[in-house]
């Protein structure tokens, strides 16, 4: 084992040191060696780098580093923990490396399976956390529930990997290969890492490397590949591309399962080719409404589904419970998106739809569900989906409105739906506060929230200094409450932007 030092090619006399131990750290093209303090890796490629790769590598850990982090201080403090992001270019005796800071200690298993310690240290990628064979009680693949996180948990993750993709994308970038391989997450403190940043795409400047990762491949690439990278017709990765990766990853860490993995035939062909039309050509979305033909997961998980249930019961967990928001999106990207795909939802409507999604959540009245956490459905028989428990509580629902113009208010199709002790925030009260990463410290504090109080639901008022109850003509100051009741209409403020909430209540 030896310390050795190797010298940046872009800040002359810049040094980096790194641990050989002559046993590099591999992956797919790189391989990692760590720095004596493991605040860094160096991560060496192994095939010779050309002119191009050289300075789209310097391009990215020196112009987009810039734009990404240091000029707007406020989105760069998030987007420095979401990825990792090349900070400098190396060479050492002709081999071409990177230097990456060291992933948060959030991204590896503390315990990782149930019945033994081989994950212990491990990197947890995103494969872990997609696939029904990991979590279910029969499985010897499952992880310990320490790792799991609950239902919700998937939600934060989920918006955290759409923000970084709509990052990238608003710079003009595209990832080229979204995977749950190139994303680390952490269920219990709702964290992602997107990772290989170094293969970036700059259109008509720097193609793709590689044309994706198995079972997030677009289908018109899958569909193009035989054709020449010169042919018109030959479909490269781009921001298309990443829409579909993204939108099977939110599919899989909320439902564990992939969406057009099921049991589609097509005759006697060789594994390779059954599987490019399966994801490419003959794609087809499992839970399709007209067309039922791709709707078993045999193929994946063998005769015995039961043992993956709920997950492979597509009756008793269809993508309807992710609510009406995630619905759409989902119908969006895989039928009319999955073959067209300008039709794909951006990352940004993912972000607003999973945030929206959050407002609807409830907590299952069963406390021994390992889900912990459903979406409200709408219907007067609320029960979670996942343990089949009935909902024990009366249900607030707080419909938004917006003024249109003077005296005319129209819904705004967002809702937040109340449980004990859920809160209201700035987001709630006023449309021209956007839920995304530039919030600020204060406008994340909750400014009121609501209780089931002495038999009564009933909102208290921590900061809202114009809220007013509008049905009995009375303003509610700070520290005061107001009952919830059943066609109840409160203005939450009287700014500009101000919204009104019409409450139902539900579950009588």
């Amino acid at each position: 084992m030896s310390i050795k030092t190797v010298q940046s090619i872009i800040n002359q006399g810049k040094t980096y040191q790194y641990v050989d131990n002559g046993e590099p750290k591999q992956g797919g093209v790189k391989d990692v060696y760590f720095s004596p303090d493991k605040k860094y890796v160096v991560a060496f490629y192994r095939d010779k780098q050309d002119f191009n790769s050289i300075e789209r590598l310097k391009k990215i850990a020196t112009q987009y580093y810039e734009s990404f982090f240091v000029k707007d201080p406020i989105s760069g403090a998030f987007y420095k923990e979401l990825y990792a992001w090349p900070t400098d270019v190396i060479e050492d005796g002709g081999r071409t490396g990177i230097i990456v800071p060291f992933y948060s200690q959030n991204f590896f298993f503390k315990k990782g399976y149930i019945n033994n310690d081989l994950l212990k240290g491990e990197e947890k990628n995103g494969k872990w956390f997609a696939s029904a064979k990991f979590r279910v009680a029969s499985s010897r693949s499952r992880l310990d529930g320490s790792e799991l996180g609950n239902w919700l948990s998937y939600f934060q993750v989920c918006v955290n990997i759409a923000r970084g993709v709509k990052r990238l994308h608003a710079a003009g970038l595209a990832h080229s290969d979204l995977s749950y391989n190139n994303v680390l997450i952490d269920p219990i403190s709702k964290t992602a890492a997107i990772i290989d940043i170094d293969g970036l795409v700059v259109p008509n400047l720097f193609p793709p490397d590689v044309i994706g990762t198995a079972d997030f491949i677009a289908p018109e690439v899958l569909a193009t590949k035989h054709l020449s990278k010169t042919d018109p017709n030959r479909k490269l990765p781009n921001r298309l591309t990443d829409l579909h990766a993204l939108a099977v990853l939110i599919y899989m860490y909320l439902l564990y399962r992939h969406p057009l993995r099921g049991g589609n035939y097509f005759g006697a062909m060789e594994t390779e080719k059954e599987e490019d039309l399966l994801m490419g050509e003959k794609a087809l979305f499992v839970e399709h409404p007209t067309d039922f033909s791709n709707r078993n997961f045999k193929r994946e998980y063998g005769e015995n589904l039961q043992k993956f249930a709920p997950w492979t019961d597509l009756q008793k967990t269809p993508y309807t419970i992710t609510g009406p928001y995630l619905k759409e999106l989902f119908d969006q990207a895989f039928i009319k998106g999955l073959h067209n795909p300008m039709q794909r939802p951006t990352a940004s409507e993912w972000e607003q739809a999973l945030i929206k999604t959050n407002d609807l959540k409830l907590e299952c009245s069963n406390p021994s569900c390992e889900q912990k956490w459903f979406i409200y459905n709408n219907t007067q028989n609320t029960c979670c989906p996942f343990c089949g428990t009935k909902y024990k509580h009366t249900i607030p629902v707080l419909d938004f409105y917006y003024q249109f113009k003077p005296n005319v208010w129209k819904p705004e199709n967002q809702r937040l739906v109340v449980y004990n002790n859920a809160t209201l925030h700035q987001w709630h009260s006023n449309r021209n506060i956007i839920r995304n990463e530039r919030l600020t410290d204060a406008e994340k504090i909750p400014v009121g929230y609501f209780s089931f109080h002495n038999g009564k639901w009933v909102f208290v008022n921590q900061k809202l200094t114009s809220l007013s109850d509008k049905t009995e003509g009375k303003d509610i100051p700070i520290g005061s409450m107001v009952e919830i009741t059943n066609g109840k209409q409160l203005l939450l403020s009287k700014e500009d932007g101000g919204r009104v909430a019409v409450i139902s209540i539900a579950n009588k």
